[in-house]
């Protein structure tokens, strides 16, 4: 019987007291497997007992160096807490040692960013893109970081397909109205994303405050 597969089946419906006894049960028969601590954190993180979560990564790494979701789950609880600089270390573990998808590269570059260390963010991010180029959330953030960095022609891009893909994404419209407003001499594109940005959400009042300075500007 495998404990592990059932425990993850009883968390992804929510039945985490189920899942918590059937990773006990697999810590239990294999004391000695990673996987078993790794899960079981995963799902101590999912019910926010964070210090008993960490305690439970931490041992996943003692007893294998090499288990990438260990680090990951470690660094997303390190990244909660505003620990960037540690959560950073940790995704970059996990990617070292083989972790699949473009989460860990995402929230490697999140990471980055939130400690201001945007050009260090950039390579990741372009991987994070790279790796789920149909990712919303991704090529937005990839755009928003492009445009802080200045590289406006390539942030369009971005910024122009997640309208495409969501035309009612508020901060898209915004991001995108900045650029126009900072890098052309395009102020009605401005002022059309900018306007855009405040239909769709209505508090949304940086985007009418920069649409307010570039309609004086215009006219």
């Amino acid at each position: 019987m495998n404990y592990n597969e059932i425990g993850i089946k009883a968390f992804q419906e929510k039945r985490y007291e189920d899942a918590a006894k059937a990773f006990t049960e697999a810590i239990e028969n294999n004391p000695n497997e990673a996987i078993g601590y790794v899960n079981f954190g995963n799902l101590l993180a999912a019910m926010n007992d964070v210090e008993r979560a960490e305690r439970f990564f931490q041992k996943a790494i003692t007893i294998d160096e090499r288990v990438a979701t260990a680090y990951y789950g470690l660094a997303n609880l390190y990244y909660n807490a505003e620990r960037y600089v540690e959560a950073a270390k940790l995704y970059q573990k996990s990617i070292e040692h083989g972790i699949q998808g473009a989460d860990a590269y995402y929230m490697l570059a999140k990471s980055f960013e939130r400690d201001e260390k945007q050009k260090l963010a950039l390579p990741y991010m372009q991987r994070a893109a790279e790796l789920a180029p149909e990712d919303i959330q991704i090529r937005l953030s990839y755009g928003i970081l492009l445009c802080t960095l200045e590289m406006f022609d390539i942030a369009k891009n971005e910024l122009d397909f997640v309208i495409e893909k969501d035309p009612k994404n508020a901060d898209a419209h915004y991001n995108l109205g900045v650029l126009y407003a900072v890098s052309t001499e395009n102020s009605e594109a401005a002022m059309h994303h900018l306007k855009e940005a405040f239909t769709i959400e209505p508090k949304f009042d940086q985007a009418k405050y920069i649409y307010d300075m570039v309609s004086q500007r215009f006219n």
